[in-house]
């Protein structure tokens, strides 16, 4: 009996990781009874990994902490043998702002840094912080504030939350770190290569999305200068040119120039750090997916990266999305065999979000007709 492994994303709108992982897996031993068949929701380090994480066997630890305008959320971090895993969307991102209504110079990412330290506190020797969707361009100060950083203005007051204060920004005393910085495994989930400032950086490219307009980006842009000439005087090293210290309104900056972590492409670490590789070994077929197979996904999103690791092993790859704008040489290009989009069965958008759930199943049922039969 051939063993398959179920790795898809979310279909974001419409079903998590695990929901899309769970119906997959249902329409697969349905067509085959007695099928072996192992899943594991994945995510790149953005929305849904603490679900993803979490499904896959990590416990939640509830955690209360600031949210990205000052008011407390409920939050988590995951964690399973002593690997800790922090969601900066979950507590510092665009889904967290009340109401809905951006603050783009005053949002912070104080409670990133809160989440960090309740794992720190409880003994975590490996961190692993996914920071995509975040709602601030702070740089990462809120994050560095709530480990023990201090950051004062001119009159030596704490310097309030947001990227604009940074402009404030006169002095900056990292002796309070949180001590078991120097001890764990700080590694960063990021898909992104900009540096800090300029054109490209966290203000100029990411700030429209946080909703700041052109005067905004200018504002938030010199405070993140004046943040990074501190931080370069305080550590002895610039890397405000670090690709990805951009990520995240500048969090990647932070993480790198003042927690000294890792950047990694995200889902390549959330693979390893949910145990895809001894997961996909001596399978018969691996079926990944995401909402929409675009040109997106060519550049690294999750079902490209999965297909890359099966391959290593040998194993053939299919995917499921809700649509699929590909060509199967585009597909192939990043090691999947053939795309089943939920609008091959269901042409009506509308219909296919509401009904994904089934639709998967039956796309999973072609999937073993066409590519299990055999095996």
């Amino acid at each position: 009996m051939p063993h398959v492994v179920v790795a898809p994303d979310k279909f974001k709108g419409s079903l998590t990781a695990a929901e899309v992982a769970r119906h997959v897996a249902a329409g697969l031993r349905r067509a085959v009874p007695g099928l072996s068949v192992a899943t594991l929701p994945v995510a790149d380090g953005g929305e849904g990994t603490l679900d993803a994480v979490i499904s896959a066997g990590f416990r939640r630890v509830p955690v209360r902490a600031t949210g990205p305008t000052g008011e407390p959320v409920d939050t988590a971090y995951a964690e399973r043998d002593g690997t800790a895993v922090v969601e900066l969307a979950d507590v510092s991102g665009l889904a967290r702002l009340p109401g809905g209504r951006p603050d783009p110079l005053r949002a912070s990412s104080r409670g990133t840094g809160e989440v960090m330290a309740a794992a720190l506190d409880a003994g975590c020797a490996r961190l692993v912080l996914g920071i995509g969707g975040s709602a601030c361009t702070d740089g990462g100060a809120g994050m560095v504030q709530a480990l023990g950083g201090v950051l004062l203005d001119r009159d030596g007051n704490e310097l309030p939350p947001g990227g604009a204060a940074l402009r404030d920004l006169a002095r900056i005393d990292l002796t309070g770190l949180h001590p078991r910085l120097r001890e764990v495994e700080l590694t960063v989930a990021c898909d992104v290569d900009n540096p800090l400032l300029g054109p490209r950086g966290a203000a100029a490219v990411y700030g429209p999305q946080k909703g700041a307009g052109p005067a905004e980006i200018a504002v938030l842009d010199a405070g993140l200068a004046r943040w990074a000439e501190l931080v370069t005087a305080a550590t002895g090293a610039d890397r405000t040119e670090t690709p990805g210290a951009g990520a995240a309104g500048g969090v990647g900056f932070a993480a790198v120039a003042v927690l000294g972590a890792t950047l990694r492409p995200g889902i390549a670490l959330l693979l390893d750090v949910l145990g895809f590789r001894p997961a996909v070994k001596g399978a018969a077929l691996v079926v990944t997916g995401e909402g929409s197979l675009d040109a997106q996904t060519l550049h690294g999103k999750a079902p490209a990266g999965v297909a890359a690791a099966a391959r290593e092993h040998g194993v053939p790859v299919v995917a499921v999305a809700g649509r699929c704008t590909l060509t199967a040489a585009e597909l192939a290009r990043i090691g999947i065999d053939a795309a089943y989009p939920l609008t091959d069965l269901e042409p009506d958008p509308d219909r296919c979000m509401a009904e994904a759930g089934p639709l998967l199943e039956r796309a999973a049922e072609l999937i073993a007709a066409r590519h299990l039969r055999a095996a």
